[in-house]
């Protein structure tokens, strides 16, 4: 800037001077803004990197505000408990699948205010979250991480069958029959390979959104568990457990993986192929980055990829001791700073470490932007850097089950069916029915306390 000053015209210096000294100005009073006293956090865990630089960056920006934090995920009983009690905690940290049944039961504040106030940019973060966060057209929660979906396919298990990874066609189901036939192994009568794991019960809205149908309809109001299309999605995928015997066999074998170990289910030859969210390719990368793997977007039966996201978010509780210093938080904890700055230290600890780094991925398209654009640099392991390639291409063709008020019964009714199903109780058409009156009463009761 002094270089530019010496470059022009004593008038054209001084209007500079006027308006570097009001830069500075405006500087200092944000950074000064009176944000102070404490918070207590609920559900939010200091964990790793990614969560401790970006809480470094809240007390940088704000040295007066004292943090305290209960570690762990939310425990619903609990927070419900102090809200009623009068003694909430001043944010949480919880899902964004289950924030609208505490928006509607007069646990949080709508954040309008916080928003205008503070002139948070929603349109910096993802669309799907979003809505995930939007109750009657009222904002909720701020959304933390993205996760999106993707196949992870063992090559070694495909090649020993006579296979490749282009033979894994999810919009193919007979084929992924075959594939999950032909992949399975069992010796002796005892599982020691299951071909293709479907991730049930908490992927059903993967299966049924594959086969053109939404668990919720768009408006939150009305269950469609019991759609043909979700009973013919839900009779598929458990069917993949039969090759392994049965519910139990498969959940006894899948329960000896070294999950996020060295000698992980990929690296030891025990499972062919599974849908998984993005952030497992993160640990492979860290435990294991000589495994022989491939990933690939999860298609539906037309061919198209499709992305079921799940992810969290930030809300105020009614009843907050300090909402003022609440809505700093959230704004600062997810501004594309914070994130750049802790996927940097990210990066660096995995250049330290010799270990592949395959970013972070969040709610925040403009700080997904900077972090794959700036701070990740090029993966010289193909799969990897395949893998990043395919979740940053899948992102955009998210979905979720739509924001409603009875968000926690409405997800039981479905994964208890699902349970059902599995443990050989009820066929998936009388599930789903099950499910389909629970869930909609669920909703009718949720939907009328919240008019």
């Amino acid at each position: 800037m002094l270089r530019l000053f010496r470059q022009t015209s004593p008038r054209f210096s001084s209007m500079l001077i006027v308006l570097a000294a009001v830069f500075l100005l405006v500087v200092p009073l944000a950074a000064q803004e009176d944000i102070s006293g404490s918070l207590d956090i609920m559900g939010f865990g200091l964990g790793d990197e990614i969560a401790t630089v970006r809480v470094d960056q809240v007390r940088a920006a704000y040295p007066n505000l004292e943090l305290n934090f209960t570690e762990g995920a939310l425990d619903e009983q609990q927070f419900l408990t102090s809200v009623a009690s009068g003694d909430p905690p001043d944010l949480v940290y919880l899902g964004r699948d289950v924030l609208s049944t505490y928006a509607v039961r007069g646990a949080l504040m709508p954040l309008t205010e916080c928003i205008d106030t503070r002139g948070i940019d929603m349109s910096q973060y993802r669309q799907t979250a979003v809505d995930q966060v939007t109750v009657n057209g009222e904002v909720y929660g701020i959304p933390e991480f993205y996760n999106s979906i993707m196949l992870f396919i063992n090559n070694a298990a495909l090649a020993e069958a006579g296979l490749s990874p282009e033979d894994v066609d999810t919009s193919d189901w007979e084929s992924i029959r075959a594939l999950n036939d032909a992949l399975t192994r069992v010796e002796d009568g005892n599982v020691t390979r299951i071909g293709f794991d479907p991730k049930l019960p908490e992927f059903l809205p993967l299966w049924a959104m594959a086969n053109g149908a939404s668990l919720l309809s768009d408006d939150g109001r009305t269950a469609q568990l019991n759609d043909p299309r979700v009973v013919e999605a839900l009779e598929f995928a458990t069917s993949l457990h039969d090759a392994a015997g049965g519910r139990q066999p498969f959940i006894a074998f899948r329960d000896t993986w070294d999950f996020f170990g060295a000698e992980n289910q990929m690296v030891a030859d025990q499972l062919g192929v599974f849908p998984m969210e993005q952030w497992y390719m993160n640990v492979l990368a860290g435990s294991s980055p000589d495994v022989d793997i491939t990933f690939a977007p999860f298609l539906d039966r037309e061919g198209n990829p499709i992305n079921f996201v799940t992810g969290s978010a930030w809300a105020i509780p009614v009843g907050s001791s300090n909402p003022e210093a609440a809505c700093a938080f959230m704004q600062a904890i997810t501004a594309p700073e914070a994130w750049v700055a802790a996927a940097q230290e990210r990066a660096d600890l995995r250049t330290e470490s010799g270990a592949i780094n395959t970013g972070v991925y969040t709610g925040n398209s403009v700080a997904d932007e900077q972090i794959f654009g700036e701070v990740v640099q090029p993966i010289d392991v193909p799969a990897f850097a395949g893998g990043v390639d395919t979740i940053l291409d899948v992102q955009e063709n998210g979905f979720a089950v739509a924001a409603n008020p009875a968000g926690s019964e409405f997800r039981q009714a479905w994964v208890d069916a699902v349970n059902r199903v599995l443990n050989g109780e009820q066929t998936a058409q009388e599930a789903l029915d099950q499910a389909q009156a629970e869930a909609q009463a669920a909703l009718d009761e949720a939907w009328a306390a919240s008019e």
